[in-house]
């Protein structure tokens, strides 16, 4: 049986979502050590409704999350004084900025542990390449909440070309949760159309079972309606283990 939700959870959730709606300017932190990848980040990602600090090293970046709110985070892993890793740790180890969006743009090769590690992490990784630029200024646009309608024209073709490409996508690995054999097959289809890793389970037990053995899920889609546990509760229950607190989970109903 579902827990209701506490007034005061309730009123938390109707803040956020006031504040998020509010015609305010964003707050972008960029920890980023070489001057001229700064400059060339605010270039691509600064107008008039983001405004962005820069911070050269790890400790200048958690002072300033420290000091004052961020609603997200541009994180190099190359830092002169402690690694990306190391400050993802300490963040993630304080709960007044663990919920903070953190996005890796970084241009070393990662391990599969480092991978694996980071998604837990952080939000999302960018690695520095042909279409990075697109894909940070898209993922970061998302965790800003910005409309993207109001951005410049350039800006705006960027993140619609993007959008056009499969890139993102491909070799994601995503789990589809859904007890109708036929909904899985019609995700699944779709889903590999875009060239993406598809695992399925058909009850929330199995999909915590898969959760826990699989290390790099980007992505679940849950049927909210199963029998026996339905998806709000395989979610919650999801959501009580620190590992995947940050996974995305979209939630289908019919």
């Amino acid at each position: 049986m579902n827990k209701p939700a506490t007034t005061e959870e309730l009123s938390d959730a109707l803040d956020r979502i006031k504040n998020f709606a509010e015609h305010r300017i964003r707050e972008l932190l960029v920890v980023e050590d070489d001057p001229a990848e700064q400059m060339s980040i605010a270039e691509l990602i600064g107008f008039d409704d983001v405004r962005i600090t820069a911070a050269g090293s790890g400790a200048e970046a958690l002072g300033l999350m420290k000091e004052r709110s961020f609603d997200c985070v541009v994180l190099d892993l190359r830092l002169p004084d402690i690694s990306g890793f190391d400050l993802l740790s300490e963040i993630q180890q304080d709960e007044s900025l663990r919920d903070t969006p953190i996005v890796v743009f970084t241009g070393r090769e990662l391990s599969d542990d480092e991978e694996t590690e980071l998604r837990r992490k952080a939000k999302s990784i960018v690695l520095k390449g042909v279409r990075s630029p697109e894909r940070l200024l898209d993922e970061t646009a998302l965790f800003l909440h910005r409309v993207v309608t109001d951005l410049p024209p350039a800006k705006q073709r960027m993140i619609e070309n993007l959008h056009q490409s499969d890139e993102p996508l491909q070799a994601r690995k995503v789990l589809v949760v859904d007890d109708d054999i036929r909904n899985i097959f019609a995700l699944n289809s779709v889903l590999e159309r875009h060239k993406m890793e598809v695992i399925s389970a058909t009850n929330g037990q199995d999909a915590i079972t898969m959760l826990e053995q699989t290390d790099d899920l980007a992505l679940v889609l849950m049927d909210i309606m199963m029998p026996e546990m339905d998806g709000y509760e395989t979610m919650r229950r999801i959501r009580s283990n620190p590992k995947f607190r940050m996974l995305p989970i979209i939630a289908l109903t019919s």
